[in-house]
């Protein structure tokens, strides 16, 4: 016997925000791809300075960001079909993995509040040292200028500070643009670009975060009402 009344609202209600959650899973799904893929991102953190490479903790968010993406398609496409069904087992199923997402979503987004100033900061320590072993001419110049130009042409900006983005297009023309002495001093400095590049796509993270947080849970609150009604249709 299937539900009726306000309940077989709720049952298609669920439905269609499920279909809107598997939307959304596609969405993110998308943006982290488009992140681990981006040319400024990936210049930058494919890098290796020696032996060393380029700090990926900036990646580590990209991942789980992806992981939680697939997943919400799967849990979207779950709740669509238990609510179709008027399944007790596979609406329980859905409020399961919800769950599980909303506490990994809280446990990434703890992550990322922790570490959002040190993914930034790495980077920067990691352009400085490159930077240093480029203008002192140590035993890994070559490779410390690759890295360095990379930046330069990545991020459009010369020097670590002003001092540095002031003089540095004027005797190390092998580093910078032959234009970048006409670049303004704010702009020039790549602490500054590197700060700006990664705190935008931590916005667009957070956005993410955000969605996925609110709809699990008003999605856990109508799967519990229609199970509840399910019940007592059954019942009677």
């Amino acid at each position: 016997m299937g539900v009726e009344g306000c309940t077989k609202c709720i049952k298609y209600l669920l439905f269609v925000f499920n279909f809107i959650f598997w939307l959304a899973g596609g969405i993110i799904l998308g943006v982290a791809l488009w992140l681990r893929h981006d040319s400024q991102t990936t210049n930058l953190l494919y890098l290796q300075l020696g032996e060393k490479p380029a700090p990926n903790t900036f990646y580590v968010g990209i991942y789980i960001l992806i992981a939680v993406g697939a997943v919400m398609m799967f849990v979207g496409f779950l709740g669509c079909y238990g609510a179709i069904q008027e399944s007790q087992c596979l609406l329980g199923t859905f409020f399961t993995c919800l769950v599980i997402l909303f506490a990994c979503e809280v446990a990434a987004g703890i992550w990322g509040f922790v570490n959002k100033d040190q993914i930034a900061k790495d980077v920067k320590q990691f352009y400085d040292q490159a930077l240093q072993q480029a203008l002192m001419g140590e035993p890994d110049a070559n490779n410390a200028k690759a890295v360095v130009k990379t930046f330069h042409e990545t991020l459009d900006c010369c020097g670590s500070d002003i001092l540095t983005a002031t003089f540095t297009p004027v005797w190390r023309e092998d580093l910078c643009r032959k234009d970048a002495s006409k670049i303004p001093f704010a702009n020039a400095n790549c602490h500054k670009k590197i700060d700006e590049l990664f705190s935008g796509k931590l916005y667009l993270i957070g956005i993410a975060a955000v969605v996925v947080a609110a709809s699990a849970i008003f999605e856990m609150i109508l799967s519990m009402v229609l199970c509840c009604g399910i019940r007592n249709s059954s019942v009677y």
